[in-house]
């Protein structure tokens, strides 16, 4: 265990260590088209991500529109932001092909967003304190921030620079626990002092986490394909392996730990005290589960991201029922909440991204595009006055749905 007082980020490590391009020297990433201020696009954006961004993107048909989106990214002069701007707007206008399906219905929402201080950070997973702050981690900058929901006002506090916080969790005493993704830690952060303290883990990448009611964390570690739990109170750790890639984890009423795998077509419950798991098969071998939830009657409701469904597995019955998601077959349904038995979640593969609303009363669907949009929403998190904690990674944003 580690304790660190002051820490301090280097921004080569912001341009370098956590530069997927550079992380990804076995591939070629794609060119770009000649023309005026290619090699300005070249200069400015490839610092935070590959080509592969840029080519992949469903494009805007504006200068207006790509300004408006790369300003939350990366701060630039009138001029270099104008020519950036018209060359993309030339070569890259709108995939109308990555259009969601949108859906009417009865429910009102208010989507509100804010940017946040660190541009190219990629803002992720928020989370509410006790006190109603909002946290986010900042996961590409290594650190994590607060946001006072009423007057807008937003601080940052650096964590450790190798640690890429992956996902954040609040405990009872307003402290914020994250997941290490790359220096393989567990740690905590005292808002109070700024101090944080590091529990190293034997899993090279924690991923997500939950407290659970006995008071320990559990995690997942993705690349390590292992679970793990954490006793705050004395530091012991235990890990064991699993299936492959586990991904989104949460608690039912009962105690048990669900954990959705991104490697396998299973859903796993955990046993918090011997650690035990029993997988549940999801149909057809292609199925992989990010995220997960659970129902008032600890029903589990999941998204099936690579088939473009969502589906609710009964555990008692070890039933499952399946629907497309509205948006088809590519939508990649990613980030799930329930509130008040309703089912909320993003279509991760659609430009802009989707918010979609499931009523399994009903089995209708409602949909709305996410107003910054060209993101993903990888995590969601429920207030305590029902309403749905979100973000859009790529434009560096924060936000909350009122659900009226």
């Amino acid at each position: 265990m580690k304790s660190i007082g002051s820490l301090t980020i280097a921004l080569v490590f912001l341009l370098v260590s956590t530069n997927p391009a550079l992380a990804q020297r076995g591939r070629t990433p794609p060119a770009l088209p000649e023309g005026e201020g290619k090699e300005l696009v070249l200069t400015a954006c490839t610092s935070c991500h590959s080509t592969a961004n840029i080519v992949r993107t469903a494009g805007y048909d504006s200068p207006a529109e790509w300004r408006r989106v790369f300003s939350t990214m990366i701060e630039l002069n009138d001029a270099q932001a104008t020519t950036i701007a018209n060359y993309l707007a030339e070569h890259f206008p709108v995939d109308e092909s990555r259009r969601p399906t949108l859906i009417p219905g009865d429910t009102d929402i208010e989507i509100i967003e804010w940017t946040v201080p660190t541009l190219g950070q990629r803002s992720r997973d928020p989370v509410e304190a006790p006190d109603g702050s909002i946290w986010w981690t900042g996961m590409w900058a290594s650190l994590t921030g607060r946001l006072d929901p009423e007057t807008g006002v937003m601080e940052e506090y650096k964590l450790p620079p190798t640690s890429r916080p992956h996902t954040i969790v609040p405990d009872d005493e307003g402290n914020i626990w994250y997941t290490g993704n790359s220096n393989a830690t567990v740690g905590k952060l005292d808002p109070k002092t700024g101090l944080v303290t590091e529990y190293e883990t034997e899993a090279r990448d924690p991923h997500s986490a939950v407290f659970h009611p006995n008071g320990n964390l559990y995690f997942t570690a993705q690349g390590a394909a292992m679970l793990g739990r954490l006793n705050p109170e004395t530091g012991d750790l235990k890990e064991i392996n699993v299936e492959p890639r586990p991904y989104g984890i949460k608690v039912d009423s009962k105690g048990t730990v669900w954990v959705a795998f991104n490697g396998t077509n299973k859903i796993g419950a955990l046993n918090p005290d011997s650690m035990d798991i029993r997988y549940y098969e999801v149909p057809d071998e292609r199925s992989r589960i990010r995220r997960l939830d659970l129902d008032s009657n600890d029903i589990v409701w999941y998204v099936n991201s690579t088939m473009g469904k969502i589906g609710r597995l009964d555990p008692v019955s070890g039933d499952i029922k399946q629907w497309d998601s509205p948006s088809g077959s590519s939508s990649h349904p990613y980030s799930m909440a329930v509130i008040d038995d309703v089912i909320w979640y993003n279509e991760s593969g659609m430009r802009p991204d989707a918010l979609v609303r499931f009523n399994p009363a009903t089995e209708s669907f409602q949909s709305w595009a996410i107003p910054s949009g060209v993101g993903i929403i990888r995590h969601t998190w429920v207030t305590e006055e029902g309403n749905l904690l979100i973000h859009q990674s790529s434009s560096n944003q924060v936000g909350l749905v009122k659900i009226n």
